[in-house]
């Protein structure tokens, strides 16, 4: 079965995002060390560079790695969508969770007005899963899609926003992870991978 990956990048305080939706904030290190770190995780996940900067990023004909779906909020998706782009990951399926977006915003992309938890398990179930799913944000629908994360991919930057919206923002649910791997870059950002830890035993176990 397929998994829901949430990957997302996070404030020492744990927030995405500053309160009016900022984010370029988080500290990469120098210039050197930006285009390393950036190098580096393009090569990694390379889908998850928006279509419109692949080419620049050097990943335009990269085949998707380890999702081929995508899954939003509207606030993330509005990140794009006020810039003119409506299909922000054309080389994905996109879902955009929303009561208010127009249903035909684009025809690339899936407006889903309710039921996130019952959309995220039909995923899961379809009878030819690809890869897994890519939860971009926000903070809100990761907290409604708590039960249903396997796994995060945590970039975590050296800096404190003080404010700002949370990496999950949901009822008190406390849910244990367990460390895969980790990887820190030389300008103080950090890549963590959890598993979900299940009843009787640890995440570990791939």
């Amino acid at each position: 079965m397929r998994k829901l990956v949430y990957y997302i990048g996070v404030s020492l305080d744990g927030r995405i995002a500053g309160p009016g939706g900022e984010f370029g904030f988080f500290p990469q290190g120098d210039e050197q060390q930006a285009a390393a770190y950036a190098q580096w995780m393009n090569g990694l996940y390379p889908e998850t560079v928006p279509t419109a900067y692949r080419a620049a990023a050097g990943v335009a004909d990269a085949p998707n790695r380890r999702f081929d779906t995508v899954l939003m909020g509207l606030g993330t998706y509005r990140l794009s969508h006020d810039n003119g782009i409506t299909s922000p990951y054309a080389h994905l399926r996109q879902y955009v969770v929303s009561s208010t977006l127009e249903p035909d915003v684009d025809p690339a992309v899936t407006v889903v007005a309710s039921d996130p938890l019952g959309l995220v398990r039909e995923l899961k179930g379809e009878a030819d899963a690809g890869q897994d799913i890519w939860l971009c944000g926000g903070g809100r629908l990761a907290g409604t899609l708590l039960p249903e994360i396997d796994e995060l991919l945590i970039k975590t930057y050296p800096v404190i926003a003080g404010s700002g919206i949370p990496a999950v923002d949901g009822a008190f649910d406390p849910t244990a992870f367990d460390v895969a791997e980790r990887t820190t870059f030389p300008g103080g950002a950090t890549l963590t991978r959890l598993t979900r830890r299940r009843p009787g035993g640890t995440g570990r176990s791939q």
